[in-house]
């Protein structure tokens, strides 16, 4: 099974002409998908994609957002966006039930971009994208926060909870980064 997954690498570098050697270290990590055994590759999500970095939370004021967050993935989507949910409980707003956090992702607001496995976004316990985010850009301070990657894969900017998004200021820097 390794040989097969080193084989289909290695004609991805070959045939799509953006190579996991041009992925930052730091995203060189697999986690794995929300209530699933699938594991989320995230250079090769990411490849020549910008990316939009989400710590969620299913029982927090500020859970509406993934409505927002499906729109503009659906928007943008095409010309290159993706967006990543990385559920956590650092704030202790996570279901224990994997279960429950997909049934309000999916079920709930029919979020289609991806969502990975709860993981802890905050502190010396944060997994290794929030550490090295924590960083560049400091550390989640509640959840929803946002983060803008670059297509080559620099930490561009973060957006607190309060911005929605929808709200021009997250649109303009995505536009931008696109």
């Amino acid at each position: 099974m390794t040989r097969i997954r080193q084989l289909f690498a290695l004609a991805l570098l070959l045939f799509s002409g953006v190579g996991f050697a041009d992925c930052p270290d730091w995203l060189d990590v697999e986690f794995p998908r929300l209530r699933s055994h699938e594991q989320v590759d995230l250079c090769a999500l990411k490849g020549d994609r910008v990316l939009l970095i989400v710590n969620t939370a299913s029982q927090c004021g500020f859970t509406p957002q993934f409505e927002g967050l499906e729109a503009l993935y659906q928007r943008y989507r095409e010309r290159g966006l993706e967006i990543v949910g990385f559920p956590s409980d650092s704030f202790r707003q996570e279901f224990d039930d994997e279960a429950e956090t997909a049934k309000i992702c999916y079920a709930n607001y029919g979020v289609t971009f991806t969502m990975l496995a709860p993981s802890p976004v905050r502190g010396d316990g944060a997994n290794p994208v929030f550490a090295h985010l924590a960083e560049v850009l400091g550390p989640p301070r509640w959840n929803f926060y946002k983060y803008l990657i670059g297509r080559d894969g620099t930490p561009l900017a973060s957006f607190p909870p309060t911005v929605k998004p929808l709200d021009e200021e997250l649109v303009r820097a995505i536009e931008e980064a696109l």
